[in-house]
């Protein structure tokens, strides 16, 4: 059993991101990136980054069509080995995960197909404890034979087999920020609307009425938001926007029989 490992990263217009990500990975025995036809400089820096490391590095253009799984399942279908972690272009790995990792990568136990690694968020430069993404954990180190990705929005990877959980955590810096946070949450509640819309799922005056507020709530008071701070209250604020916005988008859809949001 060898110890290689291939990263898989998606990518869309990450040029100010992706070099941490990138340096946070030079211990993989390859990096797969799945760029979906980034407009900025991401290629370049990509470019830069592979002239300077020997580590070896592929780049596949495919577009997102707003189809997260198919994105992630195309990875797979491009990486070498059989163990992939997936990592997103404003992730790090830790330095305390990659060295747990590399660990496990020595001493793996074969009955454990995939592990999910606890996600910590950096918002305005603090790390929010608290709140949703407070204690949240996604399986992003499996074996490629044992699962595919499912659903569009929110994907997940279904592992068939023994899962564990890794202890340090990847470090996420989702929004530079506030205006790209709102311009993420536009284009991210139209890929739920949509999604939503092709499941056949309705939504009534009063859940767009009382959802988003009951979600700042939880968030904030319930899940202690709070105790981040100012950048506690901006994230409950938006994640309720979210809920918004995504429900707003499809009843008005729903309303006019069109399929714009």
């Amino acid at each position: 059993m060898t110890n290689d490992i291939s990263a898989v990263i998606l990518a869309k217009n990450s040029e100010t991101k992706i070099r941490k990500c990138l340096e946070s990975l030079d211990w993989c025995s390859e990096l797969v990136i799945i760029d979906d036809f980034s407009s900025d400089k991401t290629l370049e820096v990509i470019d830069r980054f592979k002239d300077k490391n020997k580590i070896r590095i592929k780049i596949h253009q495919h577009q997102l069509k707003g189809d997260f799984s198919a994105q992630r399942n195309f990875g797979l279908s491009k990486a070498e080995f059989s163990r992939i972690l997936f990592v997103d272009s404003d992730e790090v790995v830790s330095q305390e995960l990659a060295e747990e990792i590399k660990n496990l990568l020595k001493s793996d136990d074969d009955r454990i197909k995939g592990y999910f690694i606890r996600r910590l968020d950096i918002f305005l430069g603090k790390k929010l404890n608290y709140g949703e993404t407070g204690n949240i954990s996604f399986l992003r180190l499996g074996k490629k034979e044992f699962g595919q990705w499912e659903g569009k929005v929110h994907e997940v990877w279904r592992i068939k087999g023994q899962t564990g959980n890794l202890r340090n955590p990847l470090l996420h810096h989702p929004h530079d920020t506030l205006g790209s946070f709102i311009g993420k949450l536009n284009k991210y509640t139209t890929i739920v609307a949509q999604s939503w819309k092709e499941q056949g799922k309705e939504v009534g005056f009063l859940e767009i009425l009382f959802y988003p507020p009951g979600k700042f709530f939880n968030n904030y008071i319930l899940k202690a938001g709070f105790l981040d701070g100012a950048p506690g209250l901006i994230m409950a604020v938006m994640m309720s926007l979210h809920s918004f916005l995504a429900r707003g988008k499809l009843y008005l859809s729903n309303l006019k029989n069109v399929q714009n949001f």
